[in-house]
């Protein structure tokens, strides 16, 4: 028992030595570099995480940990106007996007030819849009979707349309500030999702 905080503090410290490597210099950053980074041994992080994937899906799971987006979202789930509910839930995960864009990108990126980041990927989108439709469900539930949205469309395209490569091409392709990129995108989704209940 005396060993559990000691690991778990190891743990998280050869994460915040990856996070900060792989916004640093791309996920493609090997096991090497990280052990080295938290000045511990390569085999002491395959002891932690058993492989790079455990490694990668551990490091995006730490980010929703660190910035409790799980928690922050179904907060705003509890709100009972279906426009501020839909409005706080875009701020809430667009607020989180800037944070993880660095390793966001790269594991994007990879996904076509590194499995491991693809899992990792796709271990955290697939939370997210349960989430969405939990949320586009509750929207459904109060009347205020818009006519011609499936709960399940309404929360697909919500996902793209608040998606890390949407924000991303606004603001680091086209040079937008982060704000007007936020604003854009949530009063798009909710013109398009709550209809004329919208602003």
């Amino acid at each position: 028992m005396s060993r559990s905080p000691k690991l778990a503090r190891t743990r998280a410290e050869i994460l915040d030595a990856a996070w900060a490597l792989i916004s640093q210099k791309g996920a493609e950053v090997s096991i090497a570099e990280i052990a080295r980074a938290a000045g511990i041994s390569r085999q002491s992080v395959y002891l932690h995480f058993g492989t790079r994937g455990g490694l990668l899906m551990a490091l995006v799971q730490r980010a929703d940990e660190r910035f409790s987006i799980r928690e922050k979202l179904f907060a705003c789930f509890e709100i009972s106007d279906p426009q501020e509910r839909l409005r706080g839930a875009i701020r809430v995960w667009l607020d989180f996007v800037p944070e993880i864009v660095p390793v966001a990108r790269d594991l994007i990126r990879l996904r076509d030819t590194d499995a491991e980041a693809a899992a990792a990927w796709e271990d955290r989108m697939t939370d997210l849009r349960t989430w969405l439709g939990q949320l586009a469900a509750s929207l459904d539930r109060d009347g205020a979707l818009a006519d011609g949205w499936s709960v399940s469309e309404a929360a697909d395209y919500l996902w793209a349309a608040t998606s890390v490569q949407s924000w991303s091409l606004l603001v680091s392709d086209c040079r937008w500030p982060a704000t007007r990129a936020d604003a854009v995108l949530t009063d798009a989704a909710c013109a398009a999702l709550l209809g004329k209940t919208s602003n």
